[in-house]
């Protein structure tokens, strides 16, 4: 049986031969997937070695959650971990249970295991995770790694059983507002934080837990398998994950530290271990954060969709709450959703995508897209060309949005979350030209006429 001082050595030595591999490596997105599978195997082994020398009783169990349960790690992530004791020895833990449990935890951080554990019986997880969101979605991607195999079955079957989907997602989109709210509500921050920020990995990673606690998939191919997404949708989303992963896993490595922002003082850095070097046009962090907003913008909008597909699932459709729009034939009223009356309005007729907007911001009780519409406009992207930009039809459906008495904050707001906006905002200065222009003629006729 090998030491502690000796797993220390192991554990370090191979963690760091990973890291070291990575980066030398051309960067991919197989790549870093390969490096997280891999790490966290690294440390799988390092805890079943530790929790053998701990001597601990067989009615025990050792459980992976969070993060790490799901069979990724990133460089410097957190190592959660589940000790799973059977009813009836939580709160009266003592003497040799008491002994081998505090003897493992500390052999973990004497290794270098940057460990976060709890320590409770079945019944008290089930009470903790009906109680704390939490606890409940970690224990949601959790699985064995030593110990009682029978215990951790017992308590998967229970938990899933007392599983609430509906307060569950209520629960994680409030925790998603909340967190939104706290970046900003953009992706575009100038130091995002690849994990948390709208449009990071968190944002992909609720709508997984939403869809297992409901029992509907636990991977974008089951999801697309049942209709919630398409197959379009399931690669893109499969797409930009990666690339998130990428960015996150070489900024930890870059760093040698847990770091999720993309701080100034690293950007270039990252940058180098991508390959990228500046030219006459751009810095080498430029072209970084340009792939990374890419990426972070597909997640906000497929994230959207999704979510409110996983809505309808769950809380039951609003096929009911659907009602023409009166003066809009090619719109519907769903449940106060705006949706596209058939799902190629926008190839057929592109100057819709903008009357869009103007019908959201024109009709009063409308709270925002469909899922239905969001994923029409999503599709649309290739129709907002230059041409479409120069077209004087869009011209003025974008003037009588800036002409309507209300709405324009959160029409340009819902523009700018479909792309939209982007993608006709170089026009902007031209237009509010042509209306000074306008606006100095009406005024100098009235002062004309005054006088």
């Amino acid at each position: 049986m090998a030491t502690v001082a000796q797993l220390r050595q192991q554990f370090r030595a191979g963690k760091q031969a990973l890291i070291d591999g990575f980066l030398a490596a051309r960067p991919s997105q197989a790549g870093a997937q390969t490096l997280l599978r891999r790490l966290a195997r690294h440390v799988d082994d390092t805890l079943r070695a530790l929790w053998a020398e701990a001597g601990m009783p067989s009615g025990c169990c050792l459980a992976a959650v969070g993060g790490y349960g799901r069979g990724e790690l990133f460089p410097h992530s957190d190592v959660d971990v589940l000790v799973l004791l059977p009813d009836g020895d939580g709160a009266d833990v003592h003497g040799p249970v008491k002994a081998a449990i505090e003897g493992f935890i500390t052999s973990c951080w004497d290794v270098g295991l940057e460990i976060g554990s709890s320590v409770r019986t079945l019944d008290e997880c089930l009470s903790e995770s009906q109680a704390d969101v939490t606890v409940q979605t970690a224990l949601l991607e959790a699985r064995p790694l030593a110990g009682e195999a029978g215990l951790f079955r017992e308590l998967s079957r229970r938990f899933m059983r007392a599983m609430d989907a509906k307060a569950f997602f209520r629960a994680k989109t409030l925790e998603a507002l909340q967190r939104h709210t706290k970046f900003d509500d953009t992706p575009y921050a100038l130091e995002p934080n690849c994990k948390e920020s709208p449009g990071g990995l968190r944002d992909l990673q609720m709508l997984i837990w939403i869809a297992r606690a409901a029992g509907l998939g636990k991977t974008w191919k089951e999801l697309s398998a049942r209709g919630l997404i398409t197959a379009f949708e399931s690669r893109q989303l499969q797409r930009n994950e990666g690339q998130l992963r990428l960015i996150r896993a070489r900024l930890h490595a870059v760093a040698g530290r847990r770091e999720d922002r993309l701080v100034f003082d690293l950007q270039t850095a990252v940058a180098h271990s991508f390959g990228f070097q500046p030219t006459g046009a751009q810095r080498a962090s430029e072209v970084l954060m340009r792939r990374y907003y890419w990426a972070a913008k597909a997640v906000t909008q497929l994230h959207q969709i999704l979510l409110l597909n996983l809505e309808e699932q769950i809380n039951g459709s609003q096929q009911d709450l659907l009602h023409p729009l009166d003066g809009h034939p090619e719109f519907l009223d769903r449940g106060r959703m705006l949706e596209v009356a058939t799902d190629d309005l926008y190839q057929r007729d592109p100057h819709a995508i903008l009357r869009t907007f103007l019908v959201y911001q024109q009709t009063p009780g409308i709270k925002g897209l469909s899922a239905r519409t969001l994923r029409a406009l999503y599709n649309a992207r290739g129709l907002m060309d230059a041409a479409w930009r120069r077209d004087p039809v869009n011209r003025a459906t974008f003037i009588a949005m800036l002409r309507q008495p209300e709405g324009q904050t959160h029409a340009f707001r819902l523009m700018n979350q479909t792309s939209v906006l982007g993608r006709y905002l170089w026009v902007f200065r031209a237009i509010v030209g042509q209306m000074q222009h306008d606006l100095f003629h009406i005024y100098t006729v009235d002062a004309h006429t005054l006088n």
